[in-house]
């Protein structure tokens, strides 16, 4: 059997940011560990666009597989694995037979689903990655100075692709429903949650701007970036985690991840930019200098 070497270099890649987190949490700068997870992320987006739909997720349901079943006979199973059609939704040949029965799901309705529920992915995925990218430009440049002309139009046009982003996924999420896999309505209700915390974060930081006031934008916009990290990244790892601890229960994993993943990426957010704020003030500031003169 042929080895997936793209899964086994996705692994690999995944030390290396494990690795890069380990050291920004040594060193307080986590500026590699973010670099390194956007470019993950337009790696494993754009493939959709090189590799097709179907080709994609069959990969990524391939990431998946390896611990979701670590320690299933292949004849025992569980609620929440289930074979698929010729084993083609795997990367792996034959060596994994039972696979997340989301992910057989998934790619079954955009194997044989209309070109329209397609279409929508892409266009989700295409926009909120551009999304992804120009929030992190909007961080490191903020609208002050020179920059204020630039910050506004960057801003008007990351706000029109979410838009459009989002809308998409709504729309995907409506047909979730009848899709007793992914958990149903709850999980409908869930992935439009989800859109509620992004678009609704992104939403208040631009009335706050409008009203002039920037700290309450800056604000808004850090939790908008820690929904959108939570809702791409913080979703994918959680379910590698739950998957396989809750495999007996079908939806269980995927329904804590939908729900979950987003405001976490929020809390994360607003932990993160409150001890920045503790360690940027006045006054802390000026006992440092204070402190480094004395050592001089």
């Amino acid at each position: 059997m042929d080895l997936p070497l793209g899964v086994l270099a996705f692994y690999g890649t995944l030390v290396v940011w494990l690795a890069l987190l380990v050291r920004g949490m040594k060193r307080r700068s986590f500026a590699p560990f973010l670099v390194f997870g956007i470019a993950l992320l337009l790696v494993l987006n754009g493939r959709y666009l090189v590799d097709g739909a179907t080709n994609s997720i069959a990969f990524f349901i391939g990431i998946y597989d390896v611990l979701d079943n670590f320690g299933v006979a292949e004849s025992e199973g569980a609620a929440a694995l289930a074979k698929c059609p010729d084993n083609a939704c795997t990367v792996w040949g034959e060596r994994y037979l039972n696979h997340p029965s989301w992910g057989v799901a998934f790619h079954d309705r955009f194997l044989n689903g209309p070109q329209l529920r397609t279409n929508l992915l892409y266009g989700h995925l295409i926009f909120n990655s551009l999304v992804f990218v120009m929030m992190h430009v909007q961080l490191l440049r903020p609208g002050t100075g020179n920059n204020k002309a630039w910050h506004r139009v960057i801003g008007r046009v990351s706000f029109a692709f979410l838009t459009i982003g989002t809308v998409c996924a709504i729309w995907l999420a409506a047909e979730h429903g009848p899709v007793g896999e992914y958990g149903g309505s709850l999980s409908m209700y869930g992935f439009w949650f989800m859109s509620l915390c992004v678009y609704g974060c992104a939403v208040m930081g631009v009335a706050e701007i409008r009203k002039g006031d920037t700290k309450a934008h800056r604000i808004w916009m850090i939790r908008f970036v820690g929904s959108m990290w939570g809702a791409f990244w913080l979703f994918r790892v959680m379910l590698f985690v739950l998957g396989p601890l809750l495999r007996n229960w079908e939806a269980a994993a995927l329904l804590i991840c939908i729900w979950f993943s987003a405001p976490l990426g929020i809390l994360i957010a607003e932990f993160c930019r409150r001890r920045l704020d503790r360690q940027t003030t006045p006054s802390n500031v000026a006992v440092g200098a204070k402190q480094v003169s004395a050592n001089i």
